[in-house]
């Protein structure tokens, strides 16, 4: 009996080691409202990735499910960047203002607050990660993302 117990234990233990409860600490992407993130970004001297949303937005979900909580996307936008999320139905001046049409829509600006670029719908993981790649790297001021891609192969 003694030794069906200690054996209960050691399983219950090498359960918990190779499936972690979800109460350890997950490092998630640290999003602001448009308004504090875009001060942050000229305060702070970093570029701003500003992504438009709407709850009813299947490709926005997808988005979020998938590309940001890759470990990779959350590491380099919290470090790199400001990330500032706007949802599309409840912020409609600020998506207006930018003349948003289709969601998801991802906007990069520079440390000053002027626009880099945009790119509308989905982005996977490792398209979003070399898009933030080119731009933190200022490459989009000196070549074609195509030749950045091209040359980091």
């Amino acid at each position: 009996m003694k030794a069906k117990f200690i054996w209960l234990i050691l399983c219950i233990v090498a359960v918990m080691t190779i499936y972690p409860s979800s109460g350890y600490a997950v490092e998630t992407i640290k999003w602001y409202s448009y308004n504090e993130g875009m001060s942050l970004g000229k305060s702070e001297q970093k570029k701003v990735l500003l992504t438009f949303f709407a709850d009813w937005c299947g490709y926005c979900t997808k988005m979020e499910k998938e590309t940001f909580t890759n470990p990779q996307i959350i590491s380099f936008l919290n470090k790199n960047f400001i990330p500032i999320k706007v949802n599309y139905d409840k912020d409609n001046k600020i998506a207006s203002r930018y003349q948003v049409r289709g969601l998801p829509s991802t906007w990069f600006f520079s440390e000053d607050g002027h626009q880099i670029g945009s790119q509308p719908g989905y982005i996977p993981a490792t398209n979003l990660l070399t898009i933030l790649k080119y731009i933190q790297s200022d490459s989009y001021k000196k070549m074609s993302f195509d030749d950045f891609t091209k040359a980091q192969k």
